[in-house]
């Protein structure tokens, strides 16, 4: 007899989106999107083990933050995977956090496809790439991304993905704020701003997804854009401060990410980052940066631990 799974480790990374734009709401309360998603080499971990119950553990910065109970994404999609096939749920799901917290970053969306990958090699269900990818759309919007990885341009309310031709390397700063943003509240912020406006059905930037494809930095910081970036900075002004001094630092363009308070500068190569952080931090105006490079592959088992069988 061979050795079966103790634990299952999966490795999940952290996006920006390099555009996006948003539609009037639904009748749903949902916006359409052109969500163009690029996932960053900022990572957090997921650990499926066998237990007597479902579980959720946490340990990184700002675990303090992270909900330890059925509301939690990685929670709520081993349950999901566990009543498509039958299984009993009882299983310790322990997240190292290295991605910021309600940052804009989809962080909470990462640990949930992760744990849907690590359950899935766990207890052997099998689940198909499509089913996968269903249950993520379930999920959230954004959890379908954090399962694929790389780029791509994702419509509806930004979870059906359509993946996108990156060219080259593109090196990042990430400016950590104080604090959450809530992403209803953000989406709420737009409402507000928009309302009586004549807002435009949402498309991918043509000229965007050739700058992805040429691998360009210089092209790519011209397209750059997110139609939540003015409701984010109405509800947190501040970030208005971090994004002049990133672009005084030397970043090619600044954004907040997705929506917010984690704001994003691309630079131009890795030396360029280097000093678009050390100028962030000088600042004063974020709690901490983060170096990262995109694009990064998406929800993928790092490791595995086995035990005797029997």
């Amino acid at each position: 007899m061979s050795a079966v799974p103790a634990g299952v480790t999966v490795r999940v990374p952290a996006k920006v989106n390099v555009q996006l734009a948003v539609g009037a709401a639904r009748a749903d309360g949902f916006h359409d999107l052109a969500n163009v998603f690029l996932a960053v080499g900022l990572y957090d971990e997921v650990t499926a083990a066998p237990a007597d119950e479902l579980r959720i553990t946490c340990a990184g910065p700002d675990a303090a933050r992270v909900p330890l109970d059925a509301t939690n994404l990685a929670a709520r999609a081993a349950l999901a995977l566990a009543e498509r096939h039958g299984v009993d749920p009882a299983v310790h799901l322990h997240i190292a956090k290295d991605i910021p917290v309600a940052g804009g970053m989809a962080g909470g969306s990462a640990d949930g496809a992760a744990a849907l990958v690590a359950c899935d090699a766990l207890w052997g269900t099998g689940a198909s790439r499509d089913e996968l990818l269903a249950i993520c759309a379930e999920l959230g919007s954004d959890v379908p991304f954090s399962l694929v990885g790389g780029a791509a341009l994702g419509t509806g309310r930004g979870e059906k993905l359509t993946p996108v031709e990156v060219g080259g390397t593109f090196h990042w700063v990430f400016a950590v704020a104080d604090g959450g943003l809530s992403t209803p509240a953000v989406y709420g912020e737009f409402d507000r701003l928009t309302a009586g406006t004549d807002i435009p059905e949402p498309t991918a930037s043509p000229d965007l997804l050739a700058a992805l494809r040429s691998g360009d930095p210089g092209a790519l910081a011209a397209a750059l854009s997110n139609d939540l970036q003015p409701a984010a900075l109405s509800l947190r002004p501040s970030l208005a401060d971090t994004l002049a001094a990133g672009t005084a630092a030397g970043a090619l363009a600044a954004l907040v990410s997705g929506s917010g308070p984690t704001t994003a500068f691309l630079a131009a190569d890795e030396e360029a980052a280097e000093k678009v952080a050390a100028g962030l931090t000088a600042s004063g105006t974020c709690r901490d940066t983060r170096v990262a490079v995109s694009p990064a592959p998406g929800a993928r088992a790092a490791r595995r631990t086995y035990s005797p069988p029997g």
